[in-house]
């Protein structure tokens, strides 16, 4: 793909500078150790394409971007990095994004209260301003990416998980926060509800391609790079897998199955599942509907009237279907 995320970025580049130093404000505490920590956190910041689906989307409507919408991406960002947080903690994780993880500096303990003093920054950012209608979206956000997970750890005890609850689990866990990104951005333009929940839809669209381009990211492609396997370690059931499962025998499915159960993280075991996917057409199913996702979205997207923000936004879902990490 050509186009950078920094170029995509441009039309609200002195927007996103200014949230970044709102955003390391809202972070602070007088707590010396919080600080310290904060300050860590804030320096491993990712894409940061959350706060720019928040942006974007409050410039597609009359009212645009105000000091609600820095607030609403504040609060994502701050609700979001203490389900990280917290997240590296239960799966013991030692990196996140190639730094060490809070839990892995600091250890359990004190990661758990930093997740919560997150969690309490964001809540308390949106009550002082009488934030209501940010704070109901991104916390129906955060309840529906725990019980995303927690589906997700039902399922993955049976391995039985089936397209439908595939979709359940990939909306919950990954789409809904994409979504929350559109709908706060729209609600803090002053958007109608009718208005909010296209922009909501919108997001889910692009949150679902999103997620299953990280699946095929596991088994690599001329245009996705080398073959990992790390969902089949971790006894993962993503779209390519389920698709090849659904079109194979009961006897080649069981085998499989059991190789998924049983890889212990052997190499040649997982290159065994990898090959079964690609022989079953799993990837070209999923690319399929990934790009059905997509277009969908953009259907969404061209309702709206066109705009500098319209058109980075086409650019922000072709660079979720393009990407190459």
């Amino acid at each position: 793909m050509n186009i950078t995320l920094d170029e995509i970025q441009a039309p609200i580049a002195v927007e996103m500078r200014e949230f970044e130093t709102k955003f390391r404000q809202s972070m602070r505490s007088k707590v010396l150790l919080l600080d310290k920590i904060m300050s860590y956190i804030v320096k491993r910041k990712g894409k940061q394409m959350r706060p720019m689906f928040v942006f974007f989307s409050a410039n597609l409507f009359a009212g645009g971007i105000s000091d609600a919408t820095y607030r609403g991406a504040a609060l994502i960002e701050l609700l979001h990095t203490a389900t990280l947080v917290h997240d590296d903690v239960v799966d013991d994780a030692n990196y996140r994004r190639g730094f060490f993880s809070v839990n892995a500096l600091w250890k359990n303990k004190i990661a758990v209260l930093v997740g919560d003093y997150l969690l309490s920054k964001g809540l308390l950012l949106s009550l002082h301003n009488n934030d209501f209608d940010l704070l109901k979206i991104v916390s129906n956000a955060v309840r529906e990416m725990s019980e995303g997970e927690l589906l997700q750890i039902e399922k993955a005890r049976r391995l039985d998980i089936t397209e439908e609850v595939y979709f359940d689990i990939i909306r919950q866990k990954t789409a809904s926060l994409i979504a929350s990104c559109c709908a706060v951005g729209a609600a803090s333009a002053g958007a109608d509800l009718a208005h909010i929940e296209k922009a909501r839809l919108f997001g889910e669209k692009v949150g679902i391609a999103f997620q299953i381009k990280d699946d095929l990211f596991d088994y690599g492609t001329a245009e996705i790079g080398k073959p990992v396997g790390i969902d089949i370690k971790e006894k993962k059931m993503t779209l390519p897998l389920i698709y090849a499962l659904q079109q194979a025998s009961w006897l080649t499915k069981r085998q499989m199955i059991y190789n998924v159960k049983n890889n212990n993280g052997k190499n040649q075991v997982v290159a065994k599942v990898i090959d079964f996917v690609k022989n079953s057409g799993g990837l070209e199913y999923a690319i399929a509907l990934m790009h059905r996702f997509a277009n969908e979205a953009l259907e969404i997207l061209h309702t709206f009237e066109p705009s500098p923000s319209r058109t980075s936004l086409e650019q922000l879902i072709r660079f979720t279907i393009e990407r190459d990490k």
